[in-house]
């Protein structure tokens, strides 16, 4: 019988003991702190411990039950203004504007009662600057991690940021660049959502391989390694965040550009692009040694040009799969003439989808 007791008594000591650890648990989950939250992009914890948002389209998820739940969002300059925007139970909402020297929650509404899923996104790209996440604040929060799957990199210019892609808000040629960006409905998150992979954006508006549209530099290969993208910036992202198994890249539309008819600018150097992106194509094979490599020509450059960075790819394809004969070939895709309809002549959140369509049948082959 003091046996029997005894397991009792250990029996109920153990639930008891359970019981506080379970309304811990309860009593947290109203507020998420920053260092909770699991961005999938390029990101980083500062040192207040608030979430640094740094790259097109890095993201979190979470849950909440009831109508609402709030989040709390900063910039480093309070007269400045920044874009996310998100997704709720599985459909995307609309972008939201932060402005800098607000101290209030920003506000998100469920048309019913029970749990809503959120996944929140930055719209723009790492040069528009930072969004800080203090906290997420609900009833019953949970994360959402990132499900594991297939992952894509895609690197690219403005048009992989979904820059000048959405003039819904603000009109083309009025407010500051950024007001027109979508990362969202971008390309290589369509892409990703269509064939249920994960996806990182690492983009930078007006970057080139060996010079940019209005500058010689710096350019994506010394950018590229800055965890910000920032030349001036000594801090390096860890690549061994993620393990893609695609690396897409699509540069060369701002190589080929005329520039802003105001700095000079030479004519257009096969050797030195060729170069360039034979060493940078060797810099990501340095992080991902087993990653696909994917070389996309460019919607925007036409004509003879389009013909010539057709022949520079395919060259370029050839000398790499040369140089890793063990490796599986890099693989080629060439775009279908555009007419862009976006700001500036960027394809705007329509073009993107047909840019992404087109670009299904490529990439399902490739995973």
């Amino acid at each position: 019988m003091f046996k029997h007791f005894h397991c009792f008594i250990i029996l109920f000591s153990f639930l008891l003991s359970c019981a506080p650890a379970k309304n811990r648990v309860i009593q947290t989950t109203n507020s998420l702190a920053a260092t909770e939250l699991l961005p999938f992009g390029r990101f980083r914890l500062t040192d207040e411990r608030n979430l640094e948002l740094i790259s097109s389209a890095v993201h979190f998820g979470f849950s909440f039950e009831g109508a609402e739940c709030r989040i709390f969002a900063s910039l480093s300059d309070a007269n400045a203004h920044n874009y996310l925007q998100y997704e709720m139970d599985g459909s995307y909402q609309k972008r939201i504007k932060i402005q800098g020297g607000s101290k209030e929650p920003i506000l998100l509404t469920a048309s019913n009662g029970g749990r809503h899923t959120v996944w929140i996104y930055k719209a723009t790209e790492a040069h528009t600057g930072p969004i800080f996440i203090q906290k997420v604040e609900g009833n019953s929060l949970q994360i959402i991690p990132n499900p594991a799957l297939p992952l894509i990199e895609f690197i690219g210019n403005s048009i992989t940021c979904g820059a000048a892609a959405d003039p819904s808000e603000v009109p083309c040629g009025t407010g500051v660049y950024h007001d027109q960006h979508n990362a969202y409905y971008a390309y290589g998150p369509r892409v990703g959502r269509s064939l249920g992979t994960n996806y990182i954006l690492s983009s930078v508006s007006g970057i080139g391989i060996y010079r940019n549209w209005n500058s010689d530099g710096p350019t994506m290969p010394q950018v590229y390694e800055k965890t910000d993208f920032q030349n001036s910036n000594p801090e390096r992202w860890n690549f061994s965040n993620y393990n893609p198994q695609i690396v897409s890249i699509a540069l060369g539309t701002n190589d080929f550009s005329n520039g802003d008819g105001i700095r000079a600018r030479l004519p257009f150097d096969s050797a030195t692009f060729t170069n360039n992106y034979l060493q940078f194509i060797k810099l990501v094979k340095s992080k991902y040694p087993n990653a696909r490599i994917a070389l996309l020509s460019s919607p925007m450059v036409g004509s003879n040009n389009r013909v010539h960075l057709q022949n520079i790819l395919t060259t370029i394809k050839e000398k790499t799969d040369a140089a890793y004969p063990t490796n599986k070939p890099v693989a080629l895709y060439f775009f279908k003439p555009m007419q862009a309809r976006g700001c500036g002549g960027h394809p705007n959140i329509e073009d993107h989808g047909l840019l992404a369509e087109e670009l299904l049948p490529f990439f399902k082959g490739l995973l």
